[in-house]
């Protein structure tokens, strides 16, 4: 994103100069890099005020961001938003207590190949089950239309459809796909009924990126015709209760843009559960941990990895862009 790129630029020059912004970021005042990172600072600050904009309540911002077919000039837009963080201080602080919850629809043209190389290998039904799911938006991942290079998968009606930069060969696209039971889990979910809600999803969406803002409102729209519930949860407890392996399918587990986020004892809890979970896997019931995250070790690029049980053969299937611009597969 151009736009925010230079905003955060002119933001960076304002905390330096001891400008509106430093009261915002008061709470990172003595974090350390990693930890900054970790919280996505930057984008909750962006966030905080693309939701503002989206708002209506503040049109002078408004005005001075991107439409279409309508350019923006950064320096313009940041000084609008120099004056908006003096009026809304305490509700552009208030939206930054959240992490950030992007639930970019498409992450899944990164996770449906994943799920492909799984239906291909087990020749099983799928039940379906991503933790730090925000509103449920990729809970939807084989209901969506993707091109994959030269290969179309999924619904050809779909009004959810995603164009991705495809490297290497192509996904198990032939192999048979049905889920049969689907659930998601948030700490704290977003309510898809709740307009101030849908919002905040689409405050994380880029301003000058329009075709990724009409993705996320027609998965959205979907998402509504369907009833789709993310229960309030834990994502440990919840893994440990509802997503153990089953004969005649196989039980998946998975996440996005997730692992960061959880705190190193957690971590390591939910890898204790997946690990109890694959020890209980057979040939008739196995078990499978998909997921879309930074390397270990590492704060940036990201790749999609799979672990297949029986067996807890770990693989990367591809490295990714974080938000599914361009997909390197690997497999």
């Amino acid at each position: 994103s151009p736009f925010h790129g230079d905003l955060l630029t002119l933001a960076a020059d304002d905390l330096q100069a001891g400008g509106p912004v430093t009261a915002l970021l008061a709470p990172w005042a003595t974090t350390d890099y990693r930890k900054l990172v970790g919280d996505a600072v930057c984008l909750r600050l962006l966030g905080s005020l693309h939701d503002l904009v989206l708002s209506g309540d503040d049109p002078a911002l408004a005005a001075t961001y991107p439409q279409p077919g309508r350019d923006a000039d950064p320096a313009v837009a940041w000084i609008a938003a120099r004056s908006a963080i003096i009026r809304h201080e305490d509700r552009l602080a208030a939206f930054m207590t959240h992490e950030p919850q992007t639930n970019e629809v498409r992450r899944s043209a990164c996770l449906a190949p994943g799920f492909l190389t799984i239906a291909a290998e087990t020749g099983l039904p799928i039940r379906a089950f991503e933790v730090a799911a925000s509103a449920g938006l990729n809970l939807n991942w084989e209901r969506f239309r993707y091109r994959f290079g030269d290969i179309a998968w999924g619904d050809p009606a779909a009004r959810v459809t995603m164009e991705t930069e495809w490297t290497g060969s192509a996904p198990a696209v032939d192999a048979r796909v049905e889920v049969i039971e689907r659930a998601a889990c948030d700490r704290r979910p977003g309510d898809l009924t709740d307009p101030i809600q849908r919002r905040r999803l689409l405050a994380y969406i880029w301003p000058d990126q329009f075709e990724r803002l009409d993705r996320i409102r027609a998965a959205i729209d979907l998402a509504l015709s369907l009833g789709v519930n993310v229960e309030a949860a834990d994502a440990v407890a919840w893994s440990a209760r509802v997503a153990a392996p089953q004969a005649g399918a196989v039980t998946v587990l998975y996440h996005s843009v997730f692992w960061q986020y959880m705190p190193p004892e957690s971590q390591a809890a939910l890898a204790r559960v997946i690990a109890d979970h694959g020890a209980q896997a057979t040939a008739g019931a196995p078990f499978a941990w998909l997921r879309m995250e930074p390397p270990p070790e590492k704060l940036s690029g990201m790749e999609v990895r799979l672990t297949l049980w029986p067996g807890g053969e770990d693989r990367v299937l591809a490295q990714t862009h974080p938000h599914g611009a361009w997909v390197k597969w690997l497999n």
